[in-house]
């Protein structure tokens, strides 16, 4: 009796036991079969949180854009459609002379004007005085650091090629007229003795790239590195320097 007292009391305890973890089985397979999903695959909701732009969208972007392009191009043509183009500063440039006499430090004044005829191109006619002190050495006479100048008048094309409503970079190339005064300072030695060049004519070419910052439309400041070419000796004399001007733009196309 006692035996059979403890199976029946078995029994009672097990059969809901069964019908509960039945129960929970069929539950966590419903839910499964719900909302399948394969390893490493994203839910399904994180799709639906970045929807892809609408058509309306992409026209509104591209209409931003073209406003933007509009007032940058606006701004620019504010700045580059003058008619006329003044400038005057001051430069540097290490000048060749002949040999035995080293290269010397001059520094000049410059003043220019360019006539635009687009944004981009113009013809610029440029004027400077340059002057420096050249060592002469010992040669049998009391100078021996005369002052020395000359004086360019240039003409030659300035095309800009790179335009922003703050700053342009340009190039230009000029050619002209130079006259040297090498004996002006030497109390009448002739420069066969202080071998420097003789006084006298001739031509000067020059090829600068400018980097330029606007202060307003109409007022921008210059930095040109400068390669400058004269013809005073029996070779061509490479010089190089940099002028910094500051420019006036007025008049328009």
């Amino acid at each position: 009796m006692p035996f059979f007292r403890r199976l029946a009391l078995l029994l009672a305890l097990g059969l809901p036991a069964t019908y509960a973890a039945q129960a929970l089985a069929q539950a966590s397979d419903s839910s499964s079969s719900s909302n399948p999903q394969t390893p490493g695959q994203a839910p399904a909701q994180s799709s639906a949180q970045q929807p892809a732009p609408t058509q309306g969208q992409e026209s509104v972007a591209a209409r931003i854009r073209a406003r933007r392009e509009q007032r940058r191009s606006a701004a620019i043509h504010e700045v580059y459609s003058h008619l006329y183009e003044a400038y005057v500063g001051a430069g540097y440039m290490r000048f060749v002379l002949p040999s035995p006499l080293q290269k010397v430090n001059q520094y000049n004044w410059d003043a220019g004007f360019t006539r635009y005829y687009s944004e981009r191109l113009g013809v610029t006619l440029d004027g400077r005085g340059i002057y420096g002190t050249a060592y002469v050495y010992n040669n049998g006479s009391n100078v021996f650091k005369p002052a020395i100048a000359e004086y360019a008048v240039m003409l030659g094309p300035t095309y800009r090629f790179y335009l922003k409503p703050r700053y342009s970079i340009a190039g230009r190339v000029m050619g002209g007229f130079l006259m040297g005064d090498f004996s002006g300072d030497a109390n009448g030695v002739p420069t066969s003795q202080t071998h420097l060049y003789s006084d006298g004519y001739t031509y000067g070419i020059s090829a600068a790239l400018m980097g330029e910052y606007n202060l307003t439309p109409a007022v921008g400041l210059r930095v040109a590195p400068e390669y400058f070419a004269s013809g005073f000796g029996s070779s061509l004399e490479n010089n190089y320097g940099f002028t910094a001007s500051i420019v006036y733009r007025f008049g328009k196309q």
